[in-house]
């Protein structure tokens, strides 16, 4: 579940290993780039964490954010 605090969007995946991770992310920066809107995101072996916000707004949670949390929900195998 995505955890809204601190004017962030926040969650932490975890894979069978770094190599589900690593393809994960990349199809997250395929749908990113598409919606030209990029995560801050950090990744240690099996496990990527994502922070959504708006920039461009602030850097608060925008409706932005929440579509791409959507759409990044639906990439997890």
């Amino acid at each position: 579940m995505w955890q809204e605090q601190n004017d962030t969007l926040t969650k932490t995946f975890k894979f069978k290993n770094f190599t589900e991770a690593f393809g994960f992310m990349t199809k997250v920066a395929i749908e990113a780039e598409k919606a030209n809107h990029h995560p801050n995101w950090s990744n240690v072996y099996n496990q990527v964490t994502i922070t959504l916000s708006t920039h461009d707004a602030g850097n608060i949670v925008t409706e932005k954010d929440r579509q791409l949390a959507k759409i990044i929900d639906t990439l997890v195998s």
